[in-house]
């Protein structure tokens, strides 16, 4: 009875209504779309207009033979034929898709097929989407009038669903919120796996005033612009471009406020030895303080490099900190103590420099700051003497002005000292401690002479 059942439902021919998803097999691809066997008396075409869901050539997408789920559009057209679309039937399990993914969050991959003055369109799962303008990673309309998003048609994009409406039919896809949940794990991914000291290769994405950010692979690390170059004289704008692929060294991971430090400077070790060949223990330099930090202040010196004044080093007496004597923009002579080629670091030194840099032309005051700067600083920090001299004046006007005071005060003190009670005898100019001594020696010279 089942057999015969069976044979007798057979030989009922089957008919087609709208909205029936059936499987067909492509039997022609032709220029307006598909011509596809559903297994029907007549076959059915999918135009070009129904076959967004396969990308943006869809022609290119589908062979003959192919196999492809088709929806009913209409049982019979004018021309006998089936109308469908595989856009359809891929669109009722989409919208079930696409909810699930905008509830659970899911980042996916779609291709843009198409874009309008206010955005990109793309084909999921059937279903056709929205991707804003505003939520395109470096979208700006051009100054030129050119639409910048043409250029995005046919290329893949990481994707998020950010609303979803079913009724209304309308799906808007982001690819900003996209991205920064990406890097967010990739972010927390890089935290792990980096380690300080170790170089690695990025790409410039970012161009500041205080340095350049550098993408890691999803993340960014900061290069401060001490870090950029060993030439401190040069501006971020003039070292790089975006997208410059750059080589860093992984100076600080702080993996609970998620911030990397990087240096470019330090990834090329070789650059520092070439720009300290010029230089020798002993020699003593102009330069310039950049940052003090406790432990002592970081001077730069012509060429540029960078050296440690120690906070020992600063002056003759003990101080605590460095900026009792020293502040940022200073233009100070220092003395090379120290050059560790391993490490690329110079050990300078103020208060060794001192008696050399007076016979040069620098003043210093009673507490060991430079309030007046030699013709070499001045050579080799035009801009920054000028500033400092300015900020120095007046120290160095109150230093002129005790000197004059000591000095009225040794004159007087001077013309007071032979009166005591009666008037002394004139014996001549009052004569300095050094002519006093010298006229003493001729004296004995001369009584030796005359001895017998």
């Amino acid at each position: 009875m089942a057999a015969l059942l069976e044979s007798t439902s057979v030989g009922q021919p089957r008919q087609l209504r709208r909205g029936d998803v059936l499987e067909g097999v492509v039997m022609s691809v032709e220029r307006d779309g598909l011509l596809v066997d559903i297994g029907f008396k007549s076959e059915g075409i999918v135009p070009t207009g129904e076959m967004h869901s396969l990308g943006s050539e869809p022609l290119s997408k589908v062979a003959v033979g192919d196999k492809v789920h088709v929806f009913v559009v209409q049982p019979e057209t004018s021309d006998g034929q089936v109308g469908l679309s595989v856009d359809r039937a891929r669109g009722e399990q989409g919208w079930m898709i696409l909810q699930e993914r905008f509830e659970s969050g899911e980042i996916f991959d779609a291709e843009i097929t198409g874009y309008n003055k206010g955005g990109l369109l793309a084909n999921v799962e059937g279903v056709n989407a929205f991707i804003p303008m505003s939520q395109v990673v470096g979208a700006k309309p051009g100054s030129d009038g050119a639409n910048p998003l043409s250029a995005q048609v046919g290329r893949a994009m990481r994707l998020k669903v950010i609303e979803i409406n079913r009724r209304r039919n309308r799906v808007i896809l982001s690819e900003r919120a996209a991205m920064q949940e990406w890097r967010a794990e990739q972010k927390d991914r890089l935290l792990e796996e980096l380690t300080e000291g170790e170089i690695r290769t990025g790409t410039v994405t970012s161009i500041r005033n205080f340095g350049v950010f550098v993408d890691l692979g999803g993340a960014d690390g900061l290069v401060h612009l001490s870090e950029l170059s060993w030439d401190r004289n040069a501006s971020p704008e003039d070292l790089f471009k975006i997208n410059d692929p750059v080589s860093v060294y992984v100076m600080r991971v702080d993996r609970e406020s998620k911030k990397i430090a990087l240096s470019i400077r330090r990834a090329s070790p070789e650059q520092w030895e070439q720009l300290i060949t010029r230089y020798a223990v002993g020699d003593v330099v102009a330069g310039v303080v950049t940052k003090i930090v406790p432990f002592g202040a970081f001077t730069r010196l012509p060429g540029p490099v960078e050296g440690l004044v120690h906070v020992s080093e600063v002056v003759d007496r003990r101080i605590a900190r460095p900026d009792e004597v020293l502040t940022e923009g200073d233009v100070v002579p220092v003395k090379i103590v120290r050059i560790e080629h391993d490490r690329h670091r110079l050990g300078l030194s103020l208060r060794e420099a001192r008696r050399e840099a007076e016979l040069r032309g620098w003043v210093f005051d009673e507490d060991g700051r430079v309030v007046g700067i030699g013709a070499d600083g001045s050579e080799e920090f035009p801009k920054e003497s000028q500033e400092a001299t300015e900020r120095l004046a007046p120290l160095r006007q109150g230093l002129m002005e005790r000197r004059a005071q000591r000095e009225e005060q040794q004159a007087a003190e001077s013309a007071k000292a032979p009166e005591r009670g009666a008037p002394a005898p004139d014996e001549g100019p009052v004569l300095t401690a050094m002519q006093a001594a010298m006229r003493a020696a001729q004296e004995q010279l001369e009584a030796e002479r005359e001895a017998p």
